[in-house]
């Protein structure tokens, strides 16, 4: 999941701050990265495609996680559009005349309340390997294209517009030259955009599309989130596009979103779905082209959610075999007056569309809330969705154990806790499991008992029981109090048994949700006025504008117990200093009504200063928007020089570093090392795509991803010291963290195979972070122990290792050899804890059982290292650095030093055996049995056993017989 750069954007592709871009002399990359960690769980998929000529190629379209490619039906999935600059997606089409041309229209194409906008229309012409970007930037959602299925540089776009507000560049576009250049041919108004566009696959002069005039609205409260303004929806061309007639007879006169599918088999056989606000949809047919409909099926399991789900896909070869999506997917073999649900769920997978093989009919594909599943036999069966990392998570808190576990709310799907760290080497679907909350929610571990999760609002999950209690303080529904999509949920640092939740009112328990107090009045806007953004749709809202908010953020004081911070999601934020029996409005004078405060943050070194993210992309406004007080919200700065212009989701301080921030963006990361002043993109690897939610934990930087899942960023200390200033000198060597004495991977089965979907783990040892202000011929790394003896050495110039001879096993199995970095700029390297390894011949070498694809290293390892005190000391051209590392003991395992003595001593007097033995013809067959004794004695966390030491001594003393007969 490494990400391309593109060299132009420089946002991209530094992080350092000036003080180390002085210092290397050159914009600079670390060389570090973010890692994905789960959950292996699918997220929404709006749009779908395959390869008609290549049966076991398919494309998918996560709103907010990129593009995806198979060519094996499904079985794994290659991410294909990381190097842009936005990962929401809304539509995909590969140009059948022409398999390598592939169009995308960014920005999902859905009217839901936690959308992602997009810049316009991309093209590629190697099949997905490359992109470029071609226009309609400000149409930011696009639901459909069509592709001439002669002409591959011929294709209409669907572009639904801004969903918060008016635009020029919506309607129906054509392009005849592959997107060079674009014609808007169908146009209403500047509050009306095309919502689909299908060209007759027969007749390419005949495209049919329709029309949709929609609005989201500022407010998430479930009553008048979206509003319509009913119009004629379908329309027709018959002259490639140029001119456009209305569609009438036997469909509904006003109407909203509908969706067009012609019949390949037969042309003029013509189905439409057709939504009308407030009364639900229906399923039409027309067998003359359009010019007559008849309703075929208007039941309520096809007619519901039709402004948000339904779609239409005819069979190729048969015009009376239409398949419809909805909760669940149905399937009709009458021309659509009956319909038999033919993949679905309790709960609702949620379908969006489907593409069928127009030369092999029994290969689909579906995309869903859930992800995308591709069918080989009509149907009867389907991949499954749990091999795509595009789950769409909106918050983010961390476990205090070890390994922690990273959790929050999936949006469709539920929640998920995943752990920061896997058994196996790696993060697999035995490393996550859901916690019981609703999929909007915050899921926070309650930090006095283990295994115990609160989220939603409010559930209660017992991990040692599995089972999930309801413990809302709204039971039943009251109107008095109002709730959002997600409430924030916080326990207070300082008193930790203390849970904070929020309505339009904070409450609190502090028996885990047994009773609950109110500890605040309604905090939100009494009169917070009809948004300008809505125009014309105000009119289809029936309460006028006289919606009020909810309070949308909490932030509890790290020094300061009884201080809390709420901000409201129509731009309200306060203060209260005795635990809410007192409340002072410190809102910053800029923020208008329906301002979302998406976030505060508390700040851990004074009571007086926070942080506060505010998002209006409600109100149509794309800016950054970051504030910043010291004196408890009697005055605020807007920090955002630097920030891309996306809407900020989310800011944190570092709990160790003051004025070191981070900030979630609706691209990605961005870090500030002067307290919001200047501001520059912590991208590297990280997939483009909305970052809803990080936190700071301990060494590492977490991250909620709107349609990637958790990322993390493994050990943040060089951020730190950038923060402070102390990148000095020819040669500076980051302080390390703590390592961990952890072992790289206990599975003694067969590993799992390569296809199976991971995360994967954080480095094992101790990293190792130095910069170099200009290239040197040699660089020296050096491990010593608390004696000052060397134990492991490292150097820029070491060869690689020969290959092992006739391995019996593909050589990707592998871990690449590494050597630290000689280049100017940043890196990382890894120490694993160990001594060299012995100098076993390579035909003695092999891989172990525990391994890990690409990432496995061979065996016989050097002797493990017991926890203690050591120093990494660093040589560059004659400039040494050094800095010392502690190594603690895996705290799940609980063995006496004396012990861990012990196993290391021994597996390192055996270590010397072969090398002491290895270089002598015919010893083979002893440095075969001395290996694996090495690996029996250093293979797991135990005290050497009787018999381990008896073959040692037998080895040894066969060792020394060897040698004295030479």
């Amino acid at each position: 999941m490494q990400r391309a750069f593109v060299a132009a954007d420089m946002r991209r592709c530094t992080i350092l701050a000036a003080a180390l871009l002085a210092f290397v002399g050159a914009a600079s990359v670390p060389d570090v990265h973010w890692r994905f960690i789960g959950p292996l769980r699918g997220g929404r998929t709006a749009a779908v495609s395959g390869v008609a000529s290549e049966p076991d190629v398919f494309y998918i379209a996560a709103v907010n996680g990129g593009i995806w490619r198979t060519d094996d039906a499904g079985r794994t999935w290659t991410p294909i559009f990381d190097a842009q600059d936005t990962g929401s997606i809304g539509a995909l089409a590969v140009a059948p005349s022409d398999p390598n041309v592939v169009y995308a229209g960014s920005g999902e194409g859905l009217q839901r309340p936690d959308l992602a906008v997009g810049d316009g229309i991309y093209t590629s012409a190697d099949g997905g390997k490359t992109w470029t970007h071609r226009g309609l930037r400000e149409a930011e959602q696009i639901s459909a294209i069509a592709v001439d299925p002669h002409d591959a540089r011929r294709f209409f776009v669907a572009a639904l517009g801004h969903p918060y507000g008016p635009n020029a560049e919506r309607g129906v576009f054509r392009s005849t030259d592959g997107g060079v250049t674009f014609q808007r041919v169908l146009y209403v108004d500047e509050n009306t955009g095309a919502y689909d566009v299908v060209i007759d696959p027969n007749d390419p002069d005949v495209v049919y599309a329709t029309l949709w005039a929609a609005r989201q609205s500022p407010w998430e409260t479930g009553e008048g989130d979206s509003f319509q303004i009913p119009g004629i929806s379908v329309y027709k061309s018959t002259d490639g596009g140029t001119t456009w007639m209305p569609l009438r007879d036997g469909l509904p006169p006003l109407s909203g979103r509908s969706e067009i599918a012609v019949a390949p088999s037969n042309s003029s056989v013509v189905y439409a779905y057709v939504d009308v606000a407030h009364h639900g949809a229906a399923i039409y047919r027309s067998d003359d082209a359009g010019a007559h409909f008849i309703e075929v099926d208007h039941e309520q399991r096809l007619a519901q959610r039709g402004d948000d789900l339904a779609s239409l896909a005819v069979d190729p070869r048969d015009p009376n075999v239409v398949y419809a999506t909805n909760t669940s997917t149905y399937r009709s073999i009458d021309g659509g007056r009956h319909f038999t649900a033919i993949k679905g769920a309790p709960g609702g997978d949620d379908y969006h569309t489907m593409w069928i093989n127009p030369i092999l009919p029994s290969h689909m594909i579906l995309g869903s809330d859930q992800g995308a599943a591709v069918s080989l036999n009509g149907g009867r069966t389907w991949s499954s969705w749990y091999d795509q990392p595009t789950a769409q998570m909106y918050h983010v808190n961390a476990s205090n154990g070890f390994p922690y576990v990273v959790c929050g709310g999936q949006q469709e799907s539920g929640s998920a806790c995943v752990s920061s760290r896997g058994a196996w080497g790696e993060t697999t679907v035995r490393d996550w499991h859901p916690v019981g909350a609703e999929e909007y929610g915050y899921v926070v571990p309650d930090p006095l008992h283990h295994g115990v999760f609160f989220g939603g609002r409010v559930e209660r999950f017992d991990e040692s029981t599995g089972q999930t209690q309801d413990v809302s303080p709204l039971p039943l529904r009251s109107l008095a109090l109002r709730e959002d999509r997600t409430q924030p949920l916080a326990f207070d640092p300082l008193r930790p048994q203390r849970l904070y939740f929020a309505l339009n009112r904070v409450l609190t328990t502090q028996d885990g949700g047994a009773s609950w107090d109110f500890v605040s009045p309604d905090l939100t806007r009494e009169h917070p006025a009809i948004p300008a953004v809505l125009g014309p749709f105000e009119r289809d809202d029936p309460a006028r504008g006289t919606h009020r908010g909810t309070v949308y953020s909490l932030a509890p004081s790290y020094v300061h117990e009884g201080t809390l911070w709420a901000g409201t999601d129509d731009g309200y934020v306060w203060i209260t200093r005795d635990a809410g029996r007192h409340w002072s409005n410190v809102t910053p004078p800029a923020l208008t009504p329906w301002s979302k405060v998406a976030q505060i943050d508390a700040s851990h070194f004074d009571d007086q200063t926070a942080y506060v993210a505010v998002n209006r992309i409600r109100l149509d406004d794309l800016h950054p928007y970051v504030y910043r007080t010291h004196d408890g919200g009697a005055h605020w700065q807007l920090v955002v020089d630097g920030l891309p212009e996306e809407p900020v989701n989310a800011v944190r301080e570092d709990p160790v570093r003051r004025g070191l921030l981070y900030a979630g963006t609706e691209d990605g990361v961005d870090v500030s090392f002067d307290d919001g002043a200047h501001w520059q993109s912590l991208q590297r690897n990280l997939p483009p795509t909305s970052v809803r939610d990080l936190i700071v934990h301990g060494d590492d930087l977490v991250v909620a991803t709107h349609g990637r899942g958790f990322w993390i960023l493994d050990d943040v200390e060089p951020l730190r010291e950038i923060a402070a200033g102390r990148v000095t000198g020819a040669l500076h060597l980051f302080t390390p963290a703590v390592a961990y004495r952890v072992r790289r991977d206990t599975n003694t089965d067969t590993p799992l195979p390569p296809e199976e979907p991971s995360g994967e783990n954080p480095p094992v040892g101790a990293i190792i972070d130095y910069a170099l202000a200009s290239p040197a011929r040699l660089l020296t790394i050096e491990i010593l122990d608390g004696d000052g003896r060397v134990i492991r050495r490292y150097s820029s110039t070491a060869q690689a290792r020969a290959p092992i001879p006739d391995l019996d096993k593909p050589n990707a199995w592998e871990a690449p050899f590494e050597r630290p970095s000689a280049q100017a700029g940043m890196h990382r390297f890894v120490w694993n804890l160990r001594e060299a390894p012995p100098a076993v011949p390579p035909a003695e070498q092999d891989l172990p059982i525990s391994a890990v694809w690409e990432r496995t290293p061979r065996v016989p390892q050097g002797a493990l290292l017991p926890p203690g005190r050591y120093v990494v000391r660093i040589d560059a051209d004659g400039h040494a650095a050094s800095a010392p590392v502690t190594v603690l003991m895996d705290p799940r395992v609980h063995l006496s030093e004396a012990t861990l003595v012990e196993q290391y001593r021994l597996a390192h007097d055996v270590a010397v055996l072969i090398d002491r033995i290895a270089p002598q013809q015919g010893s083979e067959e002893l440095v075969y049995e001395l290996a694996s004794l090495l690996q029996t004695v250093d293979g797991s966390d135990s005290a050497p056993t009787a018999q381990a030491r008896a073959a040692y001594e037998t080895l040894r003393a066969r060792v020394e017989h060897r040698l004295a007969r030479r």
